[in-house]
């Protein structure tokens, strides 16, 4: 079992900035891919980023060059910095890992970007 605890979130302006936080239970150098979704009302969860065997990473086309992915294996926590922030980047964000076989979700974090 792996528990992700998801903690940054709230309300800024367009343009403004936030980091989000994603603590994992268990080691992550054993976790083969963490990374983040959005779920915006009424819409379907979307990959936002994520980072795969340790090293390489994938963005949406939506956030890349503003959001960065990355992660401090000695917390065992993965980082989503969110620069130059959107009203469509309005959701709920929540952390995500694929442990073994096994998909593992945190209980998500609001993002509102007010304009």
């Amino acid at each position: 079992q792996v528990q992700l605890v998801e903690s940054g979130g709230g309300l800024v302006q367009a343009g403004g900035s936030l980091r989000l936080s994603c603590a994992a239970s268990i080691s992550i150098f054993s976790i083969s891919i963490m990374g983040w979704y959005r779920q915006a009302p009424g819409k379907q969860r979307e990959l936002v980023a994520r980072i795969i065997s340790g090293s390489s990473t994938d963005y949406a086309s939506s956030v890349k060059g503003r959001f960065t992915i990355s992660r401090d294996n000695a917390k065992n926590t993965v980082y989503l910095q969110m620069n130059s922030l959107k009203p469509e980047d309005t959701a709920v964000y929540y952390c995500y890992s694929k442990w073994g076989a096994n998909d593992y979700w945190g209980q998500g974090t609001q993002v509102t970007v007010s304009s």
